[in-house]
């Protein structure tokens, strides 16, 4: 029998109910149980909690030295924010993980077997990540202030900053979303997805400014999306030149998020 032919009885609670709202309650529903994931298996979080907060007193203590003159600003000011960033794209890499994972042990099957809205397990996978990413970045932003990162601005442009950042992780979770999809084994999701990370990451202005690499790979580095949202949070948080820095990553979010989440929807149907 095909799957078209099943009939899924709805449950008496949701009858009347509009298909909005059948969506934004199982959404609830698969964000809360992701969430509980992450409690029961506290290793997830600490990992993703403790390679920042690495990646931080690395960069200040070991390099910070040679960068700092650079950059124009205290090195711990400049990186912050690029470190942000760096974030939101590690965390993205556990939707691709997590994905693959529900695949291989058929617990997609059973979802699809259930009277909700099959683009709610998406929903809630990625709306997850937000909230991990939040902690995280609350996390990494008091350590960096223990060591000297101070914001420049006032309270609205570190909070309209820490926004854009966790915009950005939500749109590539879209993207990592329909790799984990695709592959469907998490080993190779975390694979398949390194070689987008890379680039993005480190060929970014993260942790340096584009004019000391290669002159011919600046172009990149200063117009990619990574390098955007980053010089974006630093015109937010620290006053430094807007550019239309806030505007580009804007732009880019919303451009990734209605090419990539489509395509992880359709990729979604036919892993199941």
């Amino acid at each position: 029998m095909s799957q078209a032919a099943v009939a899924i009885p709805i449950p008496a609670e949701r009858q009347g109910w509009s298909r909005f709202t059948g969506f934004v309650a199982d959404s609830v529903a698969m964000l809360t149980r992701n969430i509980i994931t992450l409690r029961r298996v506290p290793q997830l979080l600490v990992f993703s909690t403790i390679q920042p907060v690495i990646f931080v007193l690395l960069f200040v203590y070991v390099f910070g030295g040679a960068v700092g003159n650079a950059t124009g600003l205290p090195y711990i000011d400049f990186l912050v924010p690029g470190i942000f960033v760096q974030m939101s794209v590690f965390g993205a890499m556990g939707t691709a993980i997590g994905l693959a994972s529900d695949v291989k042990s058929g617990l997609l099957e059973r979802f699809h077997a259930l009277p909700m809205a099959r683009s709610a397990v998406l929903a809630g996978r990625t709306s997850a990540d937000v909230v991990r990413n939040v902690f995280v970045i609350l996390l990494v932003s008091g350590v960096a202030m223990l060591i000297g990162f101070r914001v420049q601005t006032n309270v609205f442009g570190y909070v309209g900053g820490i926004a854009l950042v966790l915009l950005f992780g939500y749109a590539l979770s879209w993207v990592f979303a329909g790799v984990g999809l695709a592959v469907k084994d998490p080993e190779t999701a975390q694979a398949a997805a390194f070689p987008i990370m890379a680039p993005l990451v480190f060929a970014s202005t993260v942790f340096v400014p584009a004019n000391l690499m290669a002159p011919w790979l600046q172009p990149f580095a200063e117009h990619q999306p990574v390098s955007v949202v980053a010089s974006a949070a630093r015109a937010l948080m620290l006053g430094t030149p807007n550019n239309g820095y806030v505007l580009q990553a804007l732009l880019w979010i919303v451009g990734i998020i209605a090419v990539a989440a489509p395509l992880a929807v359709r990729r979604f149907r036919q892993a199941i």
